[in-house]
């Protein structure tokens, strides 16, 4: 608050009251009586009376008139507190545009998924309808059972993804079995693709949520098997420095252009790959990095086109997740 600004927002009242004394001054001063006379007392009272009816009249006039100016950028406000009100409703309007925006932004992103998720699904659902007409192959009726399993995974977690805080429990962890159950889940994939896994686990325990944990990995190793072409190989193994605990799950498949890599984890990013080689919603891996993010993980990636791609999760010791949690 600048005490200037004050006085310049006072100043009708200072002319108010210097005119008023004036007046007062004025008509002692020109009185011939010498004494106290009441005549001349009522003829100041009269004229102070006038010229403060004068003066209502006028701030009234200018009331009026900031109140049907209200909503113009050019109104003037009257006081240092209507200044400072008029701040902050467009500090809040301001705010409530934003947080519209958001709402809307997140509702186009909602969206935009459910149209993109309605058209992948919709083909191993054509398939099943077309294996139905034909000799069914166990094989084929399996794969296309996994996929639609997949992106209806993908679609719950999704949903979950602003209410996890509601929705989690954080417990000592060991990699092993968890990354076995993945591969266990897509053996059928590495099967008939003949991807080895080499495993590379040494006892290694971290703080997160089981259930969460799981899908992140099962995000990237799928990822992993679906651009890892017949004969491939995916490398899991884990590594510890002071700060951190490391999960790290290598590929040797077609690797991501250089171009793609700083966006491999926005929302409904499928790049080069993912338009060429296979279809994709571009939601996995924003899915997994989000909820790495929640838990108090991230995941990085490297990559080199025709090379391979390297997905590292990283699990900070000195970080409280719980903490974390509370504060989104």
């Amino acid at each position: 608050m600048n005490f200037w600004r004050f006085l310049k927002y006072e100043r009708p009242y200072f002319i108010l009251y210097g005119v008023a004394f004036l007046l007062i001054i004025t008509v002692f001063a020109t009185d011939p009586q010498s004494s106290w006379h009441w005549p001349t007392f009522f003829y100041a009272l009269v004229l102070v009376v006038l010229w403060l009816a004068a003066f209502t009249a006028y701030r009234y006039t200018r009331n009026l008139q900031a109140i049907r100016l209200m909503r113009s950028e050019d109104s003037e406000p009257l006081s240092l507190e209507a200044e400072a009100y008029r701040d902050t409703l467009e500090e809040t309007g301001i705010t409530h545009i934003r947080a519209l925006n958001e709402v809307q932004s997140k509702q186009k992103d909602y969206y935009d998924f459910i149209i993109s998720w309605f058209h992948e699904i919709k083909t191993p659902i054509s398939v099943l309808r077309l294996m139905q007409q034909t000799e069914v192959d166990p094989q084929s009726l399996n794969e296309e059972l996994s996929r639609i399993e997949h992106y209806v995974d993908q679609a719950l977690y999704y949903a979950k993804l602003d209410s996890f805080n509601q929705d989690y429990d954080i417990v000592n962890c060991d990699l092993e079995p968890l990354m076995k159950e993945v591969i266990k889940a897509h053996s059928k994939v590495f099967i008939s693709k003949r991807i080895r896994v080499q495993l590379d686990l040494p006892h290694m325990i971290v703080q997160s949520d089981s259930k969460w944990l799981l899908f992140i990995i099962n995000q990237i190793i799928t990822n992993s098997l679906q651009y890892t072409g017949e004969h491939g190989v995916i490398t899991v193994q884990t590594a510890a420095t002071p700060d951190e605990k490391l999960l790290i799950l290598r590929d040797n498949g077609i690797g991501i252009e250089a171009k793609d890599l700083p966006r491999i984890f926005n929302r409904g990013f499928t790049g080069m790959n993912g338009r060429t080689h296979a279809k994709s919603t571009g939601m996995g891996l924003y899915l997994a990095q989000e909820l790495s993010k929640k838990l108090g993980h991230y995941i990085t990636c490297e990559s080199e086109a025709g090379s391979g791609t390297a997905f590292t999760i990283h699990f900070p010791r000195h970080h409280d997740p719980y903490l974390n949690t509370l504060q989104r």
